[in-house]
Parts: C-alpha cells; structure tokens; sequence
C-alpha cells in the first residue's frame, strides 16, 4: 500500500527537493503551490519529474494552501486519494509573506503582519487540526516546518518572516506536546542560507549573503534543498520515531559560525 506525503509549497526550492526525494523514496505525492508565470513554468517542471518518479501517484493543486476555504475543500479529496489512510508526512513548505522592516519609508502594516504570520505559520496548526479531525495523521505520522536562523538574529527586512518563523516553532512545538501521545510527532527542520526564489525576494543582498556564507559555514558551502530534502527523508524512518518538539539543523553548523 502506498503512504502518502502532504506538501505546502511543492513546487520550487526546499518543497520541491522534498517532493523529488521522497518520490524517490517509494512515497506518493500530493502537493500544494500557489505559482504564477515563471514560477508556473518551473513548478510544471516539478509535477512532471515528480508524475514520473511516482508512476502517477502524484497529485498537485495550484491553489492559496493558507486558505482555510481551500483546506475544507481538499481534504476530503486528500482522504479520497489515501484512501483513508494517514499521511507520512505534512510538511509546511510556504515561503510567501511581507518583507520590510518594521520601520523606515515603508514599514510593515498591520494586514502585512497578519497574513506573513497567517500564510507562514498559524496555517501549519488550522492544517494539522483539520487533518487530525479527519484521521488523516495517525501513528507515524510527521508535522515538519521549515525555519531559519532568522528566528533569532535581527534581519533587514526580515521582521515580519521572523515573527512568523517564531510563531511555527512553537505551533510544532505544542502540536508535538499534544499529539505525541498518538505517535504524531512534530519537528522543525532549520536551514542555514539557500540560493533559492525566497533568498531572492527577502533581500536585494542576497548575492552577499551566499558569499558571506560560503566564508563563515563550516563546510564552505550554502545549503541546497536537497540536504533538506535528505534530512527530511531520514526523519521519516521509524528510527525517528522519539525525535519530537525539535529543531533539527541542516546547515552544515552554520547557526553556530556568527552573522552574516
């Protein structure tokens, strides 16, 4: 019987890396993206490598995954296609939210705020209530979200990504307090700085950023989304099964090499 994996933001970086590995990894796909033009591009790209690895147990829909609407409209069909059965794996990949600063000429507004902790945190909790209510997480199953050392260093344009990152850590935090009693654990995977589209969308700095890196990392190197993808396939083994309430770093010991 095929097991089942639940991705937001399936479609580029650390998502898609997910998507492609775990493919690989026996698991089928169903995945959420919300892509536009020449995103819409590398996304199909996605869905046609992932369609292929899995034999066509691959489901992907472009659609808002922030949107409770969305949530109650494609959950019962998520049911439909495990045919009841839990998922592995619900990982919160969403990478889109507001960043400024808090202030200077444009400073965050208050709507901004609301929907960079909605969209990049409280929806990961509305996702794991509505699925739980459904028997769609059940013993084994895995909550993963992705953070980053901007969870606790001060950031240009950051502060708003910041307070949503701190937001999920502990909304994983207490879904793993709570659910661990059913072999539901929950588990944040930190990455330290990726070349990706969101790199590219938090600062116009970002080519300094992967230089910086590349100095102060231990491995002289920036991270890829396939060592998350990597990381993420190890902590669904059963030998995982004790890891809960954690932030797993997968950044070559970067959080611990000072600022950029």
């Amino acid at each position: 019987m095929t097991e089942w994996v639940l991705i937001l933001g399936g479609s580029t970086g650390h998502g898609a890396a997910t998507a492609k590995r775990l493919a690989k990894d026996g698991y089928g796909v169903i995945a959420f993206h919300f892509d536009r033009g020449e995103a819409k591009k590398i996304a199909e790209e996605t869905i046609t490598e992932v369609n292929k690895t899995t034999g066509g147990n691959c489901y992907y829909f472009n659609t808002n995954a922030a949107s409770v609407e969305t949530m109650d409209k494609y959950i019962p069909q998520i049911k439909e296609i495990t045919g009841g059965q839990p998922v592995k794996l619900l990982l919160h990949s969403i990478a889109f939210g507001t960043t400024t600063n808090f202030f200077g000429e444009k400073p965050v507004t208050q709507k901004q705020m609301d929907m960079t902790v909605h969209v990049m945190g409280n929806s990961l909790l509305y996702w794991t209530q509505k699925l739980f209510a459904a028997d769609l997480l059940g013993k084994g199953s895995r909550v993963m979200g992705l953070t980053s050392e901007g969870n606790y260093l001060a950031m240009e344009g950051y502060g708003p990504v910041s307070v949503a990152k701190l937001a999920m850590e502990s909304i994983i935090r207490q879904i793993g307090w709570e659910l661990g009693q059913f072999g539901i654990t929950a588990n944040a995977v930190q990455a330290g700085v990726t070349p990706t589209r969101a790199l590219t969308k938090i600062t116009d700095r970002w080519e300094d950023w992967v230089e910086s890196t590349k100095k102060r990392n231990p491995m002289k190197r920036t991270t890829t989304p396939e060592d998350i993808a990597g990381t993420i396939s190890i902590l669904l083994k059963s030998e995982a099964d004790f890891i809960n309430c954690s932030i797993i770093y997968c950044d070559g010991g970067e959080h611990r090499s000072g600022t950029i």
